[in-house]
C-alpha cells in the first residue's frame, strides 16, 4: 500500500474518531444532570440507563435502586429523563400534594405511533382541557348508563350467572379460567360502551380480548421501552413492538365498525350507550376542537374504556382465585360469611357488603397483594419544581411506584404476607388504610374505580357462593406474576367443586 493510500486511511480513521469524540461530548453536555437533581446510576453514552431496569420484574428492580439511591432517584432512557419516587409519603407528595403539577402524561414515541393524528388524544394520553372535558363526559355518561346504580348491579349479577353456568359446564375438570373471566368482565363495559354484551362462544370477541391483553402486556415490555428510546431505529426493525401496533389497529377497526353502525341507527333523543352519547356531542356545534368531540377521539376513548374496563378487574379476580387456593382457610372463612349473610338461594347485592367485613377485607387484600399496576402510569412535570428536596425540571417524566405504597413497611403490619387483617380493626369491622392505592391517587386516579369495586365484590362473592376452588394435584401456584402494562398471574388451572 503506497503512502498516499495510508494517509487517506488515517485521515478516515481520524475523522471517525473525531466524530465519535464529538458525539460523546455532545451527549454528555446535553444530558448533564442539573444541580440538586435526584441521584442515580451513571448511564452509558447515547442509551443511558435503559438496561438498568429488568423487564421481567421492573418494580423489584426499582425497589432495589431505591435502597441504593433513596426513595427518589433518576435514570435516563435514551434521551429522556425519568425520575422514580417510592414510599407512601413521597408518592403522596407527588401525586396528591403536587397533583396539579404532575397531572399530565408525557407524549411518548409509543403514543405518537399509536395516535398519529394527535398524540394527546384518548382518555389515557390526553392532557389539559381536553382530558378534563373528556374525563367529565365519560364519567357522567357512564353514570347515565348505570354506573353506581341498581341497573348496573343487576347487569353484573346477570353476567355472574352466565359465568357460573360456564364454570358448571367444566364438570370439575381442570381448566384455565383466564378467557372466561375476561369475557365476563369485558361484557359489563361493552354493555355501557357498545350497548350490548357478547356471547362467550363469539370467536371475534375472544380475539379482540386477546389482542387487548397482549397490547397491555407489551406496553410495559422492553420492546415498548426500546421503541420509546430509539424510534428512528426501532420502526425499521422486526420485533414484538410491531405486534403492539397491530393490536391497536385491529381493535381500532372493530371499534370503527361499531361506530358506523351507531351512526346509522343514531337517535339523539334516545341514546343507548357511550358511543351514542358521544355522537350527539360531535353534532353539537357549540364544541370547539379542544373539547375533543371528534371521531378519532371517540375511537381512542372507546379503546381506553374497553381496556380499562376489562383488563384490571379480570386480572384481579384471577389473583383472587390464586390467593384463595393458596390459602384454603381464608376461602373457608369467606364462604362461611357468605352463607351466614346471603345463603345459597339469592345472588349477592352491593348492600350485603356492609354486613360482610371479612369478605370485603379479603377482596381489598387481594388487590393489595395482586399489585396489578406495580409502577403506575407515567406523569410529566408541567413546571420546574422541588420534590423530596430535589430539583425536578419541567418536562421530566415521573414514575411513582405503587408497589412501594402497597408494600410500605411503615404503613402495613405484614406487608409481604397475605393478611386480610390489614383491613380489619380490633372489633373485626372493615377499615381502609390510607396507603391502599391500587387505583393510583390524585388527579389521575382511575376513573373506573367505582365500577371495579362493584364488579370485584359481586363477581367474587358469586364465585365463592357457588363453588370451592382448588388447584390440580402437583401444580405449584406462583405469586411472582408476569409484568407488562399490568401484573398478571402465571398461567394456572383450577378445579371447581359445587357447594
Amino acid at each position: 500500500m503506497d503512502l498516499l493510500a495510508l494517509s487517506g486511511l488515517w485521515d478516515l480513521k481520524g475523522l471517525l474518531l473525531f466524530l465519535l469524540v464529538f458525539l460523546l461530548i455532545a451527549d454528555y453536555l446535553k444530558n448533564r444532570k442539573p444541580p440538586s437533581y435526584p441521584p442515580g446510576p451513571a448511564g452509558l453514552p447515547f442509551v443511558g440507563n435503559i438496561f438498568e431496569i429488568s423487564p421481567k420484574e421492573p418494580h423489584l428492580q426499582v425497589a432495589k435502586l431505591a435502597k441504593d439511591y433513596g426513595n427518589i432517584f433518576s435514570l435516563r432512557r435514551g434521551r429522556d429523563l425519568v425520575v422514580f419516587v417510592s414510599g407512601f409519603k413521597l408518592v403522596k407528595e407527588a401525586l396528591v400534594t403536587q397533583g396539579e403539577n404532575f397531572a399530565d402524561r408525557p407524549c411518548t414515541n409509543i403514543a405518537r405511533k399509536i395516535y398519529p393524528e394527535n398524540c394527546e388524544s384518548g382518555l389515557f394520553f390526553s392532557n389539559g382541557h381536553t382530558w378534563k372535558k373528556q374525563r367529565r363526559f365519560a364519567l357522567s355518561t357512564l353514570r347515565n348508563f348505570g354506573l353506581g346504580k341498581k341497573t348496573l348491579e343487576l347487569a353484573i349479577c346477570e353476567e355472574s350467572r352466565c359465568l357460573l353456568e360456564e364454570l358448571e359446564r367444566q364438570k370439575g375438570d381442570a381448566f384455565d379460567p383466564t378467557n372466561l373471566f375476561s369475557k365476563a368482565v369485558g361484557n359489563i363495559i361493552c354493555q355501557m360502551v357498545f350497548g350490548r354484551r357478547f356471547d362467550y362462544s363469539d370467536h371475534t370477541y375472544q380475539q379482540h380480548l386477546d389482542s387487548l391483553a397482549d397490547a397491555v402486556h407489551l406496553l410495559g415490555s422492553i420492546w415498548a421501552q426500546f421503541y420509546d428510546a430509539f424510534p428512528t431505529i426501532m420502526k425499521h426493525l422486526p420485533g414484538r413492538h410491531n405486534d403492539l401496533f397491530r393490536h391497536y389497529e385491529t381493535v381500532g377497526a372493530f371499534i370503527r365498525e361499531n361506530i358506523e353502525k351507531h351512526k346509522k341507527e343514531h337517535n339523539p333523543d334516545n341514546p343507548k350507550d357511550y358511543i351514542d352519547a358521544f355522537i350527539t356531542e360531535m353534532e353539537n356545534s357549540s364544541h370547539d376542537s379542544t373539547d375533543g368531540f371528534y371521531e378519532f377521539n371517540l375511537i381512542r376513548n372507546t379503546f381506553d374504556l374497553f381496556v380499562a374496563g376489562t383488563e384490571t378487574s379480570s386480572t384481579t379476580l384471577l389473583w383472587g382465585l390464586v390467593l384463595m387456593m393458596k390459602h384454603p382457610d381464608v376461602q373457608e372463612k369467606v364462604q362461611a360469611e357468605i352463607d351466614a349473610v346471603i345463603g345459597q338461594s339469592r345472588p349477592p347485592m352491593m348492600s350485603d357488603r356492609l354486613d360482610m367485613p371479612y369478605t370485603d377485607a379479603v377482596i381489598h387484600e387481594v388487590q393489595r397483594v395482586g399489585n396489578i399496576v406495580p409502577l403506575n402510569d407515567p406523569r410529566v412535570a408541567m413546571k420546574d419544581t422541588t420534590l423530596g428536596g430535589y430539583f425536578i425540571p419541567k418536562g421530566t417524566t415521573l414514575m411513582a411506584s405503587l408497589t412501594s405504597v402497597l408494600f410500605d413497611e411503615s404503613e402495613w403490619e405484614t406487608p409481604d404476607s397475605f393478611n386480610p387483617g390489614h383491613f380489619l380493626d380490633a372489633e373485626g369491622k372493615f377499615r381502609k388504610p390510607e396507603a391502599f392505592w391500587p387505583f393510583s391517587a390524585g388527579k389521575r386516579v382511575c376513573p373506573g374505580e367505582s365500577l371495579a369495586k362493584m364488579e370485584l365484590f359481586l363477581f367474587f362473592v358469586s364465585l365463592f357462593q357457588k363453588f370451592r376452588f382448588s388447584a390440580p394435584e402437583g401444580m405449584e401456584l406462583s405469586l411472582e406474576g408476569i409484568v407488562g402494562g399490568t401484573r398478571t398471574p402465571y398461567p394456572f388451572k383450577i378445579h371447581t367443586h359445587p357447594r
